[in-house]
């Protein structure tokens, strides 16, 4: 599979930037699927992110000259950047038009992803692209005009595109991802960027460096197991403080709203809990007052990380799902644990690129 090298990038002065997210219904947008395809200073932008009703994360994103702006999930789960190009009637997406841009440049390059949630597919084009304030020229993404694998997660959602912010290894046909290009810039003050994910309330996307604000006590480190998804050792999984399963490995992700997991483990989980009852969707639906549900513990690096019953359900309209699924992924991927944005609320994660590890740290 042929790379396609990133022309030029273009940066501003040394800074942190801040990307405001916001949020909406659970979906899983993480691809899975592992690319067979032969390193990443500075300032700091922010992101604001968005939160729809704990389960959904998105913030904005430019495209184009002048700035076409549009929200996409920020997703350490996936490594390429799409933007849609068509949108339905009465819809209320923004999309991206090439010929409204002066810095647009054709290419044309069939582009297909598969995430969980389904296929979007389209073809590769050039522009400028701009995160927080940092901003790459003649950048390669892919416009969409295929959305329907993603059906009314998309259709109703809030979100426009998908950012992916993993590594290389997983990039659809090898293309630089958008950490490449942050990481070309050379305006990263750290090469590193961090996710606070609010309780039903906006977060940020903290480009460049780490917001003291938004987390407490220190940073535990775990090194990555390999330079594809934020992957690391998963050292045990605890019910009740009683191992459960031998899944050893697990990869953080923004993109994937629950907890997801090996069906027998989930199975584990729910048998514990006692008014758990699967529905026709195949989900667990709880009380949201139950008392008698057990604490589950992720170890990682050595540390225990745990989540309690009322930090893994989600709460709409009075009725409480629990916010953990099966995925049962084949070897030599999987099997393994999605910490998605339910681990990711209780615990601020700093995704160290030059350090090829994460640090994770209690919440503020």
């Amino acid at each position: 599979m042929k790379l396609i090298t990133l022309a030029s990038l273009v940066g501003v002065a040394a800074a942190v930037h801040r990307v405001p997210l916001k949020k909406r219904q659970p979906e899983s947008y993480t691809a899975f699927e592992v690319v067979d395809v032969p390193t990443l200073g500075g300032s700091t932008t922010p992101v604001v992110i968005k939160d729809y009703q704990n389960a959904q994360y998105y913030g904005e994103i430019s495209v184009g000259t002048p700035a076409q702006t549009m929200t996409v999930i920020y997703d350490t789960g996936s490594s390429n950047l799409w933007v849609p190009n068509t949108k339905k009637f009465l819809s209320s997406h923004s999309v991206y038009k090439h010929d409204k841009s002066s810095t647009y440049v054709s290419n044309g390059t069939e582009f297909a992803i598969e995430y969980g949630s389904g296929p979007v597919s389209g073809y590769y084009s050039r522009d400028t692209m701009t995160i927080g304030e940092f901003e790459a020229t003649d950048y390669l993404f892919a416009e969409v005009d295929d959305t329907s694998g993603l059906g009314l997660g998309w259709t109703l959602g809030k979100f426009d595109g998908i950012c992916g912010m993993a590594w290389g290894m997983i990039s659809v046909d090898g293309v630089p991802t958008p950490l490449e290009a942050l990481v070309a810039t050379g305006d990263l003050e750290e090469q590193v960027f961090a996710f606070y994910l609010g309780d039903e309330a906006d977060g940020e996307l903290l480009i460049g460096g780490v917001d003291e604000a938004h987390y407490t006590g220190d940073f535990a480190y775990v090194p990555l197991s390999q330079l594809s998804y934020w992957e690391v050792a998963l050292d045990s999984l605890l019910v009740g403080g009683k191992a459960t399963g031998s899944t050893a490995k697990a990869i953080v992700d923004s993109g994937t709203s629950l907890l997801a997991g090996p069906s027998e483990d989930v199975e584990v989980i729910a048998a514990a809990i006692p008014s758990a009852k699967k529905n026709v969707a195949g989900e667990y639906i709880v009380d949201c007052n139950e008392s008698a549900a057990p604490d589950l513990t992720f170890t990682l690096g050595g540390v225990g990380y745990t989540l309690s019953f009322s930090e893994y359900i989600i709460e709409n309209g009075g009725q409480c799902l629990l916010a953990v699924q099966g995925i049962d992924i084949p070897a030599p991927n999987g099997p393994l644990w999605i910490l998605g944005d339910v681990f990711m609320r209780k615990y601020y994660v700093k995704f160290d690129i030059a350090g090829e590890q994460i640090g994770i740290a209690l919440s503020a």
